[in-house]
């Protein structure tokens, strides 16, 4: 009998304990969710069902499988070659921000949709405002500077019936991250950011090649995850990108309880360190996350003293 990777048994416990992924994935009841899905399915070299993860349309028939199964969401679908995002990973994100807002709030997490969240570069596929509000039932804006992955977002909210918990606003300036997207007098109880994580178009097709040879390929002429430029790239890369988000951050220490992001590379961290402490961030903290052999990390601040935390508590998340 084959010994299974190492791997699939510890993806069930490197993962947040509330994540619904925690578990391999039960490809009878997907397919029994959404019949498509069936004709991707088949056994691997290990006698379980599975996808090919090679294949972009079954990644992406998978995604629409787990988000009717786990999420209610009868409607999803993105344009050709847009980021088709693994979901586990991106359930994580929200699990581990909701225990950010708990432990401001006496170890209880804010529910419902008077919590409100910005995603910045919600993308075409509007994953996280999905999870966020299926999950803890928040609302959420999503701000993406890209027309056709605003159009596509759109169409999935109004598909789906949440355009009164999820709003879609188009970034006019692709200099700008929080500016011209949060409102005067606007507050969000957290932002959340999936960014660019490679600094050129070279250094993302670096990228999609190691991924084929993990997925035991040496093709490497498309991301079966997908993504254009803007969800992969841009000038001076992730640590560039962080220290403007951070900067600009600073220009609304009231507007948001928590700013955060996701990071790829520990390398970033350093600049990013000190740059809050320049900017006069008053909490600072680095989650790590993994799945599989991918290693991350989520980094949060806010600018709020415990006082004006305490204030933000009452007005907000008391009943």
């Amino acid at each position: 009998m084959t010994n299974k990777p190492k791997q699939d048994e510890e993806e069930k416990t490197t993962m947040h304990p509330r994540n619904a992924h925690r578990n391999r994935y039960d490809f009878q009841a997907l397919v029994k969710t959404l019949p498509e899905l069936g004709a991707f399915v088949s056994l691997n070299q290990f006698n379980d069902l599975s996808i090919d993860f090679k294949n972009p349309e079954a990644v992406k028939m998978l995604n629409k499988a787990l988000l009717k199964h786990f999420y209610g969401i009868a409607h999803w679908d993105i344009p050709e070659g847009f980021l088709c995002p693994p979901i586990p990973g991106r359930a994580d994100y929200i699990h581990y921000m909701a225990d950010v807002l708990a432990g401001c709030n006496e170890g209880v997490i804010p529910t419902g949709k008077s919590v409100k969240v910005l995603d910045i570069g919600v993308g075409a596929n509007c994953i996280y405002p999905i999870i966020g509000n299926k999950a803890y039932g928040w609302s959420f804006v999503g701000a993406e500077v890209d027309h056709i992955a605003v159009r596509s977002a759109k169409n999935i909210v109004e598909a789906n019936n949440l355009p009164k918990v999820i709003e879609i606003r188009k970034q006019s300036s692709s200099a700008d991250i929080f500016n011209g997207i949060i409102k005067p007098g606007e507050l969000f109880d957290l932002t959340m950011c999936n960014p660019p994580f490679h600094a050129s178009l070279k250094e993302a097709a670096e990228g999609t090649e190691r991924k084929w040879k993990n997925l035991g390929t040496n093709e490497n002429t498309q991301l079966n995850f997908g993504g254009q430029n803007t969800e992969l790239w841009c000038e001076g890369g992730e640590e560039r990108f962080l220290n403007k988000m951070i900067s600009e951050s600073a220009q609304f220490k009231t507007s948001c309880f928590w700013f955060s992001s996701l990071i790829s590379k520990k390398t970033t961290l350093p600049a990013c360190y000190k740059n809050l402490e320049y900017f006069g961030a008053r909490d600072v903290k680095t989650i790590p996350m993994a799945q599989g052999q991918k290693t991350s990390r989520i980094l949060a601040w806010t600018y709020l003293d415990k006082l004006q935390q305490e204030e933000w508590q009452l007005k907000r998340w008391k009943k």
